[in-house]
């Protein structure tokens, strides 16, 4: 590739135009000098705050790419945007802020960038919808950009075995069954996040840091490196010199988010038996990307990917078992010599991603975290797209292998998170029910919270093998059963969930890929004449703004069409 001279072709428009002395005399306000005006400018985006183990290092890590970039002969400028702890509000209304959270992240971040005229961006991000958040600005923006994962959580250790968020969760279904005391439980809590980073295992966060890097959109390893450990600094500073070469090769976020890239980025979620979050992440990024995806490519590789990765919530080891084996570029490796991967497609090192794993060791022999590819944990991916007169549009199931592939029970149906996880707390959930959660979707929630608090209760309460879940709103990357999520249309714009009563019964079979309720068409059409929508929940502010520009979850969510 032929190199650029001119690297600050956008801070250009402010620091060279003679007309622009008010900009000019503000950067002279925060320091630059005049050798200074010359240097592309980076936008440092820094997702750090206080409040949380994913996000509270952040700011420290982005002063090291902020080093980085000074030396590598550029002008880093750190600024923020916000964070959302799905782990903290879970359970509440607060989690209805956790998904329009990502489009804030996305908006805010392209408003800087395109005003301040920065050249190239560098985010920094933690939790959940961060790192979703900062890939559609990236992708809308198309300028030269790359991505600084905070890391991953070290596990917490309790009575001589590792805990995690999931395990506080878990630890309060078997509190409510009568399987632990309270003081028992408070214990699990006391020992579950022993610092920074974001949630140990193969939750969305990791799954979605995973993919990315995948994607070709972070540095190899950052995925895997934990927070805690020196090489992340390392990565951090080492940014400044990477982002310096995508600007001298004009290298921009659009020619690496090819639709080649993202089905390495749906390989390695199959693989890793990663969150279903995924599904929505991804086929947001790509809408900004301008990149064609649906819900059927997911099923479709799906089908040809085994799943290997015996990672939390559904296996036993955690991310940093993971990075201690040879991390995300030793199953890259992996699954590159099996011809799961594409290694043609360009990755933010300016080189391929086959090109980057080449000099790499692979996964250490004798390691069990990650199977071998010919004895898989399951022949195929554990993310399914269900369809049937329950979900005309799409649902996204986590099959893991363990749950079977096949429930069959009357619906216990619950008009919020709340009423379900009361039903659980009062023994109205019993085994065989299908625990029907409507109303929690994109525009009825509005927000469609996560659920772990509900499965973590199933779970912990020694119903997981014997009930099932199925949903309008979207499950942590924590949890595990036999749940169904997605669910499109949703209940609140009249989607058939709307449509269910207690005691009707419900189809989920994996194997067919089918969702339905057993009524006929004859007894649905009669409800939906008596259907009446719920009133909107919120009238105004963030929540109600979001409800009327998001779109459906079989289309990622997005709020921009």
């Amino acid at each position: 590739m032929e190199r650029l001279k001119k690297l600050n072709r956008y801070s250009a428009t402010l620091t060279e135009r003679r007309a622009q002395v008010g900009a000019q005399a503000m950067l002279y306000g925060i320091g630059l000098r005049d050798e200074d005006f010359e240097k592309a400018q980076v936008g440092i985006v820094s997702m750090g705050w206080e409040g949380n183990p994913c996000n509270m290092h952040l700011n420290e890590l982005a002063r090291h790419v902020k080093a980085g970039v000074v030396d590598a002969g550029l002008v880093g400028l750190i600024f923020h945007t916000i964070g959302v702890s799905d782990g903290m509000a879970m359970g509440t209304e607060g989690m209805k802020c956790s998904l329009p959270s990502r489009d804030i992240i996305a908006d805010s971040i392209e408003a800087v960038m395109r005003a301040q005229w920065y050249d190239a961006c560098v985010a920094v991000p933690g939790c959940d919808k961060n790192m979703p958040g900062a890939l559609i600005a990236m992708a809308r923006l198309n300028r030269p950009a790359l991505m600084v994962y905070g890391g991953t959580i070290q596990p917490g250790s309790h009575c001589g075995r590792a805990v995690d968020i999931v395990t506080a969760f878990e630890a309060y279904g078997e509190y409510v069954a009568g399987r632990l005391s309270e003081e028992e439980m408070r214990e699990v809590v006391r020992h579950a996040c022993p610092g920074a980073g974001a949630c140990g295992g193969m939750y969305t966060a990791n799954t979605m840091a995973a993919a990315i890097e995948t994607l070709g959109m972070s540095l190899p390893y950052s995925s895997s490196i934990p927070a805690a450990y020196p090489e992340k600094l390392r990565e951090c500073y080492e940014a400044g010199r990477a982002i310096r070469n995508l600007l001298e090769l004009d290298l921009k976020p659009r020619d690496i988010m090819t639709r080649a890239a993202f089905e390495n980025a749906i390989v390695m979620v199959m693989a890793l038996g990663g969150s279903t979050n995924a599904v929505l992440h991804l086929l947001a990024i790509a809408h900004a990307a301008e990149v064609a995806l649906t819900v059927d490519d997911f099923q479709r590789i799906s089908d040809k990917v085994p799943y290997i990765g015996d990672l939390k919530p559904s296996g036993r080891y955690v991310m940093e078992d993971l990075h201690k084996v040879g991390g995300v570029p030793a199953v890259q490796r992996l699954l590159l010599e099996a011809g799961l991967l594409d290694g043609t497609c360009m990755t933010v090192t300016g080189r391929t991603l086959a090109e980057n794993v080449a000099g790499l060791p692979g996964l250490t022999p004798g390691q069990t975290v990650i199977r071998p590819l010919e004895q898989p944990i399951q022949a195929r991916g554990h993310i399914q797209i269900l369809r049937g007169n329950l979900a005309p549009e799409g649902a996204v199931a986590k099959i893991t292998g363990k749950e079977g592939v096949r429930f069959r029970g009357p619906a216990l149906v619950c008009n919020s998170e709340e009423e379900a996880l009361a039903a659980v707390e009062t023994g109205r959930v019993q085994p065989g029910h299908v625990v029907v959660i409507r109303y929690e979707g994109p525009k009825g929630g509005p927000g469609m919270r996560e659920m772990l608090s509900i499965t973590a209760a199933i779970m912990g309460a020694g119903l997981g093998a014997s009930v099932a879940l199925i949903t309008d709103g979207r499950f942590s990357g924590g949890t595990h059963g036999f749940v169904v999520g997605h669910i499109s249309p949703e209940a609140y714009v009249g989607g058939p969930l709307a449509l269910v009563e207690d005691g009707d019964m419900i189809l989920i079979d994996a194997e067919k890929r089918c969702l339905e309720v057993e009524c006929d068409a004859g007894t649905l059409a009669g409800r939906r004449a008596r259907w009446q929508p719920p009133r909107p929940k919120y009238t105004r502010g963030v929540l109600a703004k979001y409800a009327r520009a998001v779109t459906s979850a079989s289309r990622g969510c997005v709020t921009d069409e």
